[in-house]
């Protein structure tokens, strides 16, 4: 482990934004388990490894506790989605969290995409029949990686995808590492949490085809369904998860591949290489934020050094997903790269319910760009292409390209 000397200030950025952080490669070969100071100025322990980080994401004793007095806040300004009070609505842990699950993720099934691919690749088409109607150079993050998620998330909760600058701003707030202040971050969450409040009542008195109703009518906890509080930062949870960070990997998933121009023109000549591509992007993303923190309960040991009962984790994904002891080549992109048992999506209990919704959508915008605009580069250099700044995800600020 690194000695108090040696504490890094984490996030670590990388040289550009499709690159990875120097640090990351250095830890994995001779840190694993390193002391960082997080943007609060709380110290962590960051994990790197694949199979560090796979084994803490499913091991029950690392929870989402991070409201315990002893955590470390990730924000100065507190709260947020990792650690404010609302994140510890949703049982953590044990047969609440299993039955939270089976209750949401009935919307999620293999099944349900297959029968949403239809509408979003129709949606998909609309988009980039606009951004060609407004003629280039285009932002393509703006104009499909955004919308996208947005409408679909939007219908499979039941509300009013109008409202999507809302949602975004009430996301980013929610993300906060140090874009906003605390008063800003409070105040975006009242918001949301009266918005989605009045939605779910609306709901119950007129109920549709969607998530949030169907969660209302399997009844109250005692019934085996959920309380009002839950079903209200469900729907919260599903808006932000649902939306940001698909929104920010179409964006760095089409950078990556526009880069280099011979990995475009490969899917031009093979598009049946669609579906290992988006997994060869999630593993590769180099800008994938934060990371997954948790709070250990009991004093642990991982790879060799021992972590104390209060000691707040960060598991690196991103790092992890580039450990060269399990992918070959591992800082190379191989579009038809499998098995490719990345861990961008977690692992374990807590491993992402919307994981096939993302890997829906990621395909459906590759096959629609491919089909539609075939000729589709970088407007901008790639090293110019900026980060999002200041929030637990990472993304591009915007995405020019021409056609």
């Amino acid at each position: 482990m690194t000695t108090d000397e040696q504490v890094l200030n984490y996030p670590f950025p990388g040289e550009t934004a499709l690159e990875p952080p120097a640090e990351w490669e250095r830890l994995r070969e001779q840190c694993p388990v390193a002391h960082v100071r997080l943007p609060s100025g709380d110290q962590a322990t960051l994990l790197t490894r694949y199979d560090d980080v796979k084994r803490v994401l499913a091991d029950p004793r690392f929870t989402r506790q991070l409201t315990a007095p002893d955590a470390a806040r990730l924000s100065a300004e507190g709260g947020g989605v990792f650690s404010g009070e609302m994140s510890q609505i949703i049982p953590d842990m044990g047969e609440g969290h299993l039955h939270w699950r089976r209750l949401v993720a009935r919307w999620f099934t293999a099944k349900r995409m297959i029968a949403l691919r239809p509408a979003m690749t129709e949606i998909a088409d609309r988009l980039v029949d606009d951004m060609v109607a407004a003629g280039p150079p285009g932002d393509l993050r703006a104009a499909l990686g955004f919308p996208l998620p947005v409408y679909v998330i939007c219908d499979m909760l039941g509300v009013p995808a109008e409202d999507r600058d809302r949602f975004s701003h009430w996301s980013d707030a929610l993300l906060n590492l140090t874009r906003y202040t605390k008063a800003e971050t409070e105040a975006s969450q009242v918001e949301f949490f009266q918005y989605m409040s009045e939605h779910v009542t609306a709901k119950r008195a007129e109920p549709g085809e969607d998530l949030l109703s169907e969660l209302i009518a399997v009844g109250p906890p005692e019934d085996g369904g959920l309380s009002d509080l839950q079903i209200v930062v469900t729907g919260m949870g599903l808006l932000v998860a649902g939306h940001e960070t698909t929104a920010n990997m179409i964006g760095k998933m089409v950078a990556m591949l526009l880069g280099d121009r011979s990995r475009w023109e490969r899917l031009l000549a093979d598009p049946s290489l669609v579906r290992t591509t988006v997994e060869e992007a999630l593993r590769l993303d180099a800008n994938a934020g934060f990371g997954l923190p948790r709070y250990l309960h009991e004093e642990i040991e991982v790879s060799g050094t021992a972590l104390p009962r209060g000691t707040t984790v960060i598991c690196s994904m991103a790092s992890a997903n580039r450990d060269e002891g399990v992918f070959d080549a591992a800082d190379e992109m191989d579009l038809g790269r499998s098995p490719n048992q990345h861990l961008a999506f977690g692992s374990g209990i807590h491993s992402c319910l919307g994981q096939a919704l993302a890997r829906t959508e990621l395909q459906v915008v590759l096959e629609v760009l491919l089909r539609r605009l075939p000729t589709l580069e970088l407007a901008v250099p790639q090293e110019e292409l900026r980060r999002v700044e200041g929030l637990a995800v990472g993304g591009l600020s915007e995405l020019p390209v021409r056609w």
